[in-house]
C-alpha cells in the first residue's frame, strides 16, 4: 500500500516525504518486539481484565470533582483502559501510579483530552486554519498543542476531525477542514505530524485520532448526529480520502461517528471499520466510540438493548466505549453464549496495547514536567498570530479602503465581539482562557494609541435583538474617519450540537450595521464565526469584509496587522461562501448535470414578465431569485496588490501510464505592495464510468512576490492523481480527455487540455 499519492510538487509534498521518513522510523524489529510484549500479556489477563481495557472512563469538559475511591479501585482491579478529562495533575498521576503498581499486570492508561486547535495557546478554529492553505501552519499549531497538553499527562487528542463539509448550517462545520477532499488530506497529514511528531514515544507527543469516521458532515440538513443516505463512489472518492490520508500518516487511532449511513450506524458499521479501515488500508491502532455512540444505535432502531449494541459494536470492529458501558456490563455474557469470542475481543485488547506501547507508556508512563515552562511561552503566541494571519480572509475591499493608515485621526471600534476574549477562541477550547487573549480593542489601543480609538459595542452580545446601545455608537460613528465593526456568532452558536437554519448575522447586527452605513463613513466589517454566514441583506452596506473566523488567542494582534497593512490577507476559502440557505449544499466540486446553468440562459426571477406563457425558461440548473453562482467561491481571497496569470503550459499534450504531465504558469504581482498568492490546480475529467465533477483540486502552491516580481509556477500530475472509483467500486484511472487549470480560485484561471491515454 502506497504511504501516499503522488501529486504535485509544493510545500504539501516536502511534508508529505517528512511523514513517509517518520513512518519507516519504526523497525521491523521493534514491531515484532512489541507483537510479543503483547501476546505474553494477553496470554496471562483474565477475560475481566480485557474487557476492562475497551471501557473508557472520565467526566463532561466542566466537571472538576476529585476521583472516588470506587473508579479507584477499578482502575486497581484492570477494569479501565482509558480516561477522558481528568484534568488535575495529582489525579492523573495518582490514577497512573495505581494502574502500574497495583494493577494485576501493570498496564498504563491513556489520558485523552478535546485537544482540537489549541491547549493553552489557541489557534484559529479548524476551519479557519484550513483557510491558511498551509499545512505547515497546522503542523505548528498541532505540536505546540501536544508539548502544552502533555504537561497535563494527556497522550491522546481527539482530533484532527476530517468530516468533509458542504452544510454551513451544520454547527461542526468549524472542527472541518472544509469541503474539498484534496486540501482535507494535506491538513490530515499535518495534523497527524503535529500532533504525534517524529517519535510517538517522545514525552510530548500525543496520539492522534482521525475523527468522525465517516460522513458526519453529510448529515441531512446540516442537523447534527443526523442521518447519511450517499453512494459507495461519493463515500470512498470525497469523505473517506482524508482519512485514508491519516492512516497513511500513522495515525495512532480513529473514532467513529454518531450518524448512520445507508440504515447502519457507524459505531455497528462493519463495512467501515473492518472491510476498509482494517482489510483494505492496513490499520493496526485502535478504535473508539464518540461518547455514548454505541448504546445509541438503540434509539437508531439498529440495536433492541444495550447488550445488542455491544455485541453490534464489538463485532464491527469498535475497540474501545467511550462512556457508555456496555461492553463492561455484556462481553462476557457474549461470549459465554457463543456470540462473541474470545479470540474477536484479544484482537480489540491487542489493538489497545499496541498504542500504548508505540506511545511508549509502559517504559515512561508518568507525565514529565521538564517542558512546563512553554505553556503560551513567547513562541507559541508568536505562531498563534501568524497562524491566525494567514487564516484571514479578504472578501470585499471597496475602493481600497484597505489597508487603513496609521495616521487616521479618529477609529471607532463597535459591535459585540470587538472586545470579547472567551467568544474570540472559539469552539472546542475547554483549556484556553479569556484573561491570555488579546482581542481587537485592547491591539488596536495598543498600535493606535487609546486617543484615536474609541470602543462603543453598541450590542453586548451578538444575539442581541435589543437596539438600546445603537445611539451611542453612531455617534461615535459619526466623529470617526472609519468605522470597524467586529460581528459574527458568539463561540457556542457553532460546534457541537449548534446547527443553525438561519445563518445570517444573529441578533440585530445587521440593523446596527445599516445605521452605520448611512453615516457615511468607511465601514469595514471583521467577522468572527465559526462558519460562512450569509451576507446578502448587508453586504452593500460595507465597503471592506474580512473572515476572521474564531482566531485564537492572537486574534487581535493578527487582525489589527492586517487591517493596518503591517501584513497582508493570505487565507482563502476552504468552503464555498452561499448567498443564501435556499443554495445549500452548495460546493464548487458538483456535477455538470445535463443542462448546466451558464450566464446565457439564466433568467433572474424579475425579469418575467407578469402573465407570461408557461415555460421551462432558460432550461438551465439554476435558482430564479438567486441564480447559479454562490457569494465567494471555494479558494476565493482578495490581497492588497494584484497579480497577473499568463501562458499556461503543458510539457506533452497526452499523459501514459507511468508517466507525467509538467503544468506551468507564469504569475507576476502587478500591484505596488508585496503579497502571498495561493495559486491553485484544478482539473475535469470530461467522461468516466461514474459523472465527473466540474472542478477537482489537484494541487497549489503559495507563492510570496514582490511588486513587479514574476514567478513561474510548475505542477506534476501522475495518471494516480486522475483516478476514482467506478460503478464497480474499483479504483480506475480511464483514458479521456482533461481540461486543466491554473487560478486563483475554483472559478477562475487559465484553461488548457491533455489526454490520457492508455
Amino acid at each position: 500500500m502506497k504511504l501516499f499519492h503522488r501529486g504535485c510538487f509544493t510545500c504539501c509534498e516536502i511534508l508529505m516525504v517528512s511523514i513517509f521518513l517518520f513512518a519507516c522510523n519504526t523497525t521491523q524489529t521493534d514491531s515484532d518486539t512489541i507483537e510479543k510484549r503483547i501476546n505474553s500479556i494477553l496470554s496471562e489477563m483474565s477475560l475481566e481484565e480485557k474487557i476492562g481495557q475497551t471501557a473508557q472512563r472520565g467526566t463532561s469538559s466542566r466537571v472538576k470533582n476529585g476521583i472516588t475511591d470506587e473508579i479507584k479501585e477499578a482502575v486497581r482491579q484492570g477494569k479501565i483502559g482509558s480516561f477522558l478529562n481528568v484534568m488535575n495533575k495529582e489525579d492523573v498521576d495518582e490514577l497512573q501510579r495505581i494502574a502500574i503498581e497495583e494493577s494485576p499486570h501493570g498496564i498504563p492508561l491513556i489520558f485523552g483530552r478535546d485537544v482540537i486547535h489549541g491547549f493553552k495557546t489557541i489557534f484559529p478554529i479548524p476551519l479557519g486554519l484550513a483557510a491558511t492553505w498551509n499545512p505547515l501552519i497546522v503542523e505548528q499549531g498541532s505540536r505546540i498543542s501536544a508539548v502544552e497538553a502533555s504537561t497535563y499527562g494527556i497522550r491522546w487528542t481527539f482530533a484532527p476531525m476530517l468530516d468533509i463539509a458542504r452544510d454551513p448550517r451544520w454547527g461542526r462545520i468549524a472542527e472541518s477542514p472544509g469541503e474539498d477532499p484534496y486540501l482535507a488530506s494535506v491538513m490530515a497529514r499535518a495534523y497527524i505530524k503535529g500532533f504525534q511528531g517524529d517519535d510517538l514515544s517522545s514525552s510530548t507527543s500525543i496520539a492522534a485520532c482521525a475523527k468522525h469516521f465517516a460522513a458526519y458532515g453529510a448529515a441531512e440538513g446540516g442537523r447534527d448526529y443526523n442521518t447519511v443516505i450517499m453512494s459507495e463512489q461519493e463515500l470512498r472518492d470525497v469523505y473517506l480520502a482524508p482519512f485514508q490520508a491519516a492512516e497513511e500518516a500513522g495515525a495512532a487511532t480513529y473514532m467513529t461517528s454518531f450518524n448512520e449511513i445507508n440504515g447502519v450506524p457507524s459505531s455497528g458499521n462493519g463495512f467501515l471499520l473492518k472491510t476498509v479501515l482494517r482489510n483494505e488500508w492496513g490499520f493496526d491502532g485502535f478504535v473508539v466510540s464518540d461518547w455514548n455512540s454505541v448504546t445509541e444505535m438503540i434509539a437508531h432502531g439498529y440495536c433492541t438493548d444495550e447488550k445488542d449494541a455491544a455485541r453490534r459494536a464489538a463485532s464491527a470492529g469498535l475497540d474501545m466505549e467511550m462512556m457508555s458501558t456496555s461492553y463492561e456490563k455484556y462481553l462476557k455474557d457474549l461470549i459465554d453464549e457463543g456470540k462473541f469470542s474470545v479470540a474477536q475481543l484479544d484482537e480489540m485488547v491487542r489493538n489497545i496495547l499496541r498504542v500504548k506501547f508505540r506511545l511508549g507508556l509502559f517504559d515512561k508512563p508518568y507525565m514529565e514536567h521538564s517542558h512546563d515552562e512553554d505553556m503560551l511561552s513567547e513562541q507559541h503566541l508568536k505562531a498563534a498570530k501568524e497562524g491566525a494571519i494567514q487564516s484571514l480572509v479578504l472578501l470585499k475591499n471597496k475602493d481600497n479602503v484597505l489597508p487603513l493608515s496609521k495616521s487616521s485621526n479618529k477609529i471607532a471600534v463597535i459591535g459585540p465581539l470587538a472586545d470579547a476574549p472567551h467568544e474570540q477562541l472559539g469552539t472546542w477550547t475547554f483549556d484556553g482562557e479569556a484573561k491570555d487573549t488579546q482581542t481587537p480593542v485592547s491591539a488596536l489601543r495598543q498600535y493606535l494609541g487609546n486617543e484615536k480609538v474609541t470602543f462603543v459595542p453598541g450590542m453586548e452580545f451578538s444575539r442581541q435583538t435589543a437596539r438600546n446601545g445603537f445611539t451611542e455608537a453612531i455617534v461615535a460613528a459619526k466623529k470617526a474617519d472609519v468605522v470597524l465593526f467586529f460581528g459574527g456568532e458568539e463561540a457556542i452558536l457553532s460546534g457541537e450540537a449548534h446547527s443553525r437554519a438561519n445563518i445570517n448575522l444573529p441578533g440585530a447586527q445587521e440593523d446596527l450595521i445599516m445605521e452605520l452605513a448611512k453615516t457615511g463613513k468607511p465601514v469595514v466589517l471583521v467577522i468572527m464565526a465559526g462558519r460562512p454566514l450569509t451576507l446578502g441583506n448587508i453586504i452593500n452596506n460595507a465597503d471592506a469584509i474580512l473572515m476572521a473566523w474564531h482566531p485564537g488567542t492572537m486574534g487581535g494582534p493578527a487582525i489589527t496587522d492586517v487591517l493596518f497593512g503591517e501584513a497582508s490577507p493570505g487565507g482563502r476559502l476552504p468552503v464555498t461562501w452561499p448567498k443564501s440557505v435556499g443554495q445549500i449544499p452548495i460546493y464548487y466540486n458538483h456535477k455538470n448535470t445535463g443542462r448546466p446553468a451558464n450566464e446565457e440562459s439564466f433568467v433572474q426571477m424579475d425579469d418575467i414578465p407578469v402573465g407570461a406563457w408557461q415555460s421551462s425558461l432558460g432550461n438551465t440548473s439554476h435558482y430564479l431569485d438567486l441564480g447559479f453562482t454562490p457569494q465567494f467561491p471555494f479558494g476565493y481571497g482578495l490581497t492588497y496588490t494584484s497579480f497577473d496569470y499568463k501562458n499556461i503550459r503543458l510539457s506533452k499534450d497526452s499523459l501514459a501510464p507511468g508517466d507525467s504531465i509538467e503544468i506551468t504558469a507564469e504569475i507576476t504581482n502587478t500591484g505596488n505592495r508585496a503579497g502571498t498568492e495561493i495559486v491553485q490546480l484544478y482539473i475535469r475529467d470530461l467522461v468516466g464510468d461514474i459523472t465527473r465533477p466540474v472542478r477537482e483540486l489537484k494541487g497549489f502552491q503559495r507563492l510570496l512576490l514582490q511588486p513587479g516580481e514574476k514567478k513561474m509556477v510548475n505542477f506534476i500530475l501522475y495518471p494516480e492523481n486522475l483516478a476514482f472509483h467506478n460503478q464497480a467500486m474499483e479504483r480506475v484511472t480511464e483514458p479521456g480527455k482533461f481540461k486543466v487549470w491554473i487560478g486563483r480560485n475554483a472559478m477562475e484561471g487559465l484553461e488548457s487540455e491533455f489526454e490520457l491515454v492508455k
